[in-house]
């Protein structure tokens, strides 16, 4: 439970739905299914998930904007042969979210040994990252283009 309230500043402010709701969250966080993140580079990252008894069938994986969404949907089986006494594996439907930078892009997933391993890079494009500018020794006079109205 989240000890202050924050809708005064819903009334007072615009266009900030996206961190509001992404402060509301913060106490609603799921623990399962349980996950890692991983930087496997200097662009690159890892995330993790933990899907033990999953196949590749009933998980799917949706990059929409900035958010990852990971859903799981557990295939019950009817099997009158057998009758579970106690059930430790947790086979119930999850949906997890995460939230990706920005330039941050899905390259791909896999499913091994129980794990969801999906990768990421960043990727940012040549005109919004840094660039050198030559400095001048002050000699240089800035050159003039002449119109050919001003020629005349």
């Amino acid at each position: 439970m989240r000890p202050f309230d924050l809708a005064p500043l819903y009334r007072s402010t615009v266009g900030f739905d996206r961190l509001f709701s992404m402060l509301d969250g913060f106490d609603a966080a799921p623990g399962y299914p349980p996950y890692n993140i991983e930087r496997t580079g200097e662009n690159d990252y890892r995330i993790t998930v933990a899907v033990a008894g999953f196949g590749e069938n009933e998980l799917s994986l949706e990059a929409k904007e900035n958010t990852l969404t990971i859903k799981g949907d557990k295939q019950v089986k009817q099997d009158n042969a057998s009758e579970v006494l106690y059930q430790g594996i947790a086979a119930r439907a999850f949906e997890r979210q995460f939230q990706l930078a920005d330039y941050v892009q899905v390259q791909g997933a896999s499913l091994e040994n129980g794990l969801l391993h999906v990768n990421l890079v960043r990727e940012i494009p040549e005109a919004k990252k840094p660039r050198q500018i030559a400095i001048g020794n002050g000699d240089a006079k800035p050159k003039v283009v002449e119109t050919r109205a001003q020629a005349a």
